[in-house]
């Protein structure tokens, strides 16, 4: 059984949802990632913040991410995967939330993230096809 844990890039890190989102940036910049999962303050999932976000929600709506949290625009239930999990449990909550990244959780730490990326590299074309689909055709 491949699980969660074996597709996710690990190394993956918090950001404090108290910290602003110009510093969010920096942090994506220096990891070379899009998105950040947004933790309180016992390290629990309370959001993730894309580069999107910070572009679209914030920038572009005339606010300054040197004054906007990571907390204020998290949005929503946060979605994540538990690292034992197979990857048809992570197929299905990537597809049916369509969302293209996916915290991966282990004794309720954060252990890695899976990305498209990831998913690319370690599933079949029929399932990589059945993912793009889903996530994309419906967006």
């Amino acid at each position: 059984m491949t699980t969660a844990k074996d597709i996710m890039h690990s190394g993956a890190q918090w950001i404090p949802r108290h910290e602003t989102l110009d510093r969010a940036a920096q942090m994506m910049r220096d990891l070379n990632v899009g998105a950040l999962p947004v933790a309180d303050e016992n390290e629990r999932l309370c959001g993730i913040i894309t580069d999107r976000d910070i572009v679209v929600r914030c920038v572009a709506m005339g606010h300054d991410p040197a004054k906007v949290t990571c907390g204020e625009m998290a949005q929503g239930t946060p979605r994540w995967i538990e690292a034992g999990s197979d990857v048809s449990e992570v197929l299905t909550e990537m597809e049916g939330h369509q969302i293209r990244r996916l915290p991966v959780i282990e004794n309720k730490k954060l252990v890695g993230m899976i990305s498209e990326a990831d998913l690319a590299q370690h599933l079949s074309d029929d399932q990589l096809k059945s993912f793009c689909e889903a996530v994309y055709a419906r967006a």
